[in-house]
This record gives structure tokens, sequence and C-alpha cells, in this order.
């Protein structure tokens, strides 16, 4: 894994999603820090917004992103819990095309060096809807530092190697 410095940086738009029953804009410090993470990394904030722990609403606000072609990606953090309110993988299940169930698998690897076996209690997963990339994180602090610092900076750069998200992205609705 190495960034290789001869490929050309290709930044991409990423909606960011933080899904709450009680935060709003004030306290989502676990947005902010993916905010600043795209942006420093050279990519576009091609949206932001906060919805409740609601599959419906969820659902409703995935659909208009994936269906932006100004979209290429969107993050979640929260939701993604065992409470009967954190509903954020049922939503992505009625969205996506298919499972990357290695993104859910690494984030647990990442995160148990940080946090111990309460990482059992993560249901960080990811997809890919209709051509979308869709990454869902838990809603702490720690959690989004850990799936970005940790998987996406390196996946959502082009010039990652051996291989990356990006490279995939014109052959995603491949048929």
């Amino acid at each position: 894994m190495a960034i290789d410095t001869l490929r050309t940086f290709t930044p991409i738009h990423i909606a960011l999603l933080t899904v709450s029953d009680t935060r709003g804009p004030a306290e989502d410090t676990s947005g902010d820090i993916l905010a600043e993470r795209i942006k420093g990394a050279g990519h576009k904030l091609a949206a932001r917004a906060i919805e409740k722990d609601e599959v419906d609403r969820i659902v409703s606000r995935l659909n208009n992103w994936i269906d932006d072609r100004a979209v290429d990606a969107v993050i979640i953090t929260g939701g993604t819990g065992l409470t009967g309110r954190d509903v954020t993988p049922e939503a992505l299940d009625r969205v996506k095309t298919r499972d990357i169930p290695g993104f859910g698998e690494l984030f647990r690897w990442l995160s148990y060096k940080t946090i111990g076996t309460s990482t059992i209690q993560s249901r960080a997963c990811a997809v890919v809807a209709r051509g979308t990339y869709i990454f869902a994180l838990p809603g702490s602090n720690g959690a989004v530092k850990d799936g970005w610092d940790g998987i996406l900076a390196e996946q959502l750069d082009s010039r990652n190697r051996p291989c990356n998200f990006v490279q995939l992205m014109p052959r995603l609705l491949e048929s």
C-alpha cells in the first residue's frame, strides 16, 4: 500500500450525512471531522445533511444523492449501533446494489486497536448503490477518525496502489 506520486490525484465529490436523533449542526463534531478530512485530502464536499434515525428519511436522502451525478460517494456517520433507533444499515439494505463486506471487517479490526472488544457493537458497513459508494461509520469522533484515516483516505485516493475505489468508479454500473 502506497501513494504513487507519479499518478494524478483525482478529486471526487463526497456527500456527508450525519444520522442522529440528538445532534444538530452545532453538535455534529464527527461530521465536522469528516468534512475537514474530505476537504483536506483534496476532495469536494458535495453536500452535507443531518437526518433523524428513521429509515425512510435516510433512504430518501440517499436516493437523492445516488441519483445526483455530482455525488460520487456518501459517507454516513451514526446509526450503526445495536439499539432499536440505530437503523443506518437497514436503510442501506433498501438502496444497495451490492455490499462491500471488507469495509466493515477492516473497520472493526482497526477499531479493536482503539476500543478493544467494544468494536463488536459496531455495524459499520459499505455498499455500492447504483454506481455510488456509501460508507457508514459509527457516530463517535474516534470512529470517524479510524474510518477515514485507516481506510477511506487511501481507498478514495486515486494514487493509492495496488488499487483503490476511485479507479473502479467508471465500471461500477457495468452489467
